[in-house]
């Protein structure tokens, strides 16, 4: 039998493009100010050093004066029954089941770090249940001088209707309140759940007997352009202030406790987080730290 002709070029099945697994997105702009961020604590080599949240392959795209990679702010998500203010000051909660730590970066809508950003963390125990008699499972943070932040916790549980996730309410001084959720990858109860959002799953691996996962936020908070990578500077130091506005108690400077009562304007507030005031943090700019009454 005659030898058939060898196919053509265009006979051959095209190859498809290899998808990346679930929060691997490429390299961007956001990862390579990271990497600067980190250059100067541990070197790091990227497209194949450090793990950096949410990194993965790919070739390292330009310096761009804006966050034009994809990094739109982080997606809102409803809040949820399960609620509660005044969380204490911590970013280590206690627990049995299997060990997880979510670490990752704020940046605001220029890619450049955040700091002094409040983080107000819950989540269910691993039988998916909810502490709303006290405080389990439920912490409040502040990202570093470079945008850092680092939970210990659980994995939680699931529960009637929601697959594995957790809570997280955001605040930059002076800016709105975001609150949202963290998912895990890999879940079957994620194709069921109706909240779930694939744009907010975590990037999560095994480390030992526990499990380690990223997820950077991005707030909608104006930052002017830089040409080289840089945070937005050391978290301010709170110094104490003349009167207030208008008139009130409410100080600069002051370590306020869950309970304390101030006045500022006119109108009076409770504090439902424990903190110390910062400029730009006034009560009524701040409703994860005051209440108004």
């Amino acid at each position: 039998m005659p030898t058939p002709p060898p196919p053509q070029p265009q006979d051959r099945p095209q190859e498809r493009p290899q998808s990346r697994p679930t929060g691997e997105p490429g390299i961007t702009r956001k990862n390579l100010l990271k990497a600067a961020v980190l250059a100067g604590a541990a070197p790091v080599l990227l497209g194949g050093g450090a793990a950096l949240a949410r990194d993965g392959g790919g070739g390292p795209a330009g310096l761009t004066p804006a966050c034009h990679d994809g990094d739109e702010p982080t997606t809102e998500q409803i809040e949820g029954p399960y609620f509660k203010p005044g969380s204490p000051l911590r970013t280590v909660l206690t627990g049995p089941g299997t060990p997880l730590t979510v670490s990752g970066y704020v940046f605001g809508r220029a890619c450049r770090p955040l700091a002094g950003v409040l983080l107000d963390f819950w989540q269910a125990d691993t039988a998916g249940a909810y502490d709303n008699s006290g405080y389990g499972f439920r912490g409040h943070q502040f990202s570093d001088e470079q945008g850092r932040f680092t939970l210990t916790t659980v994995v939680p549980g699931p529960y009637p209707g929601r697959t594995r996730h957790l809570h997280v309410k955001l605040q930059a001084p002076g800016r709105p309140v975001l609150t949202t959720q963290l998912y895990f990858p890999g879940e079957p109860r994620n194709s069921t759940d109706t909240i779930f959002d694939p744009r907010l799953v975590m990037t999560v691996r095994q480390s030992g007997p526990g499990r380690e996962s990223s997820f950077d936020f991005v707030l909608d908070v104006p930052q002017s352009p830089s040409p080289s990578p840089s945070p937005t500077g050391p978290t301010p130091t709170p110094t104490p202030t003349g009167p207030t506005p208008g008139g009130g108690t409410w100080r600069a400077g002051t370590a306020y406790r869950v309970g304390d009562a101030v006045s500022y304007d006119g109108v009076g507030y409770v504090c439902v987080q424990a903190h110390t005031a910062f400029a730009g943090w006034e009560p009524p700019n701040v409703p994860a730290l005051w209440r108004r009454v």
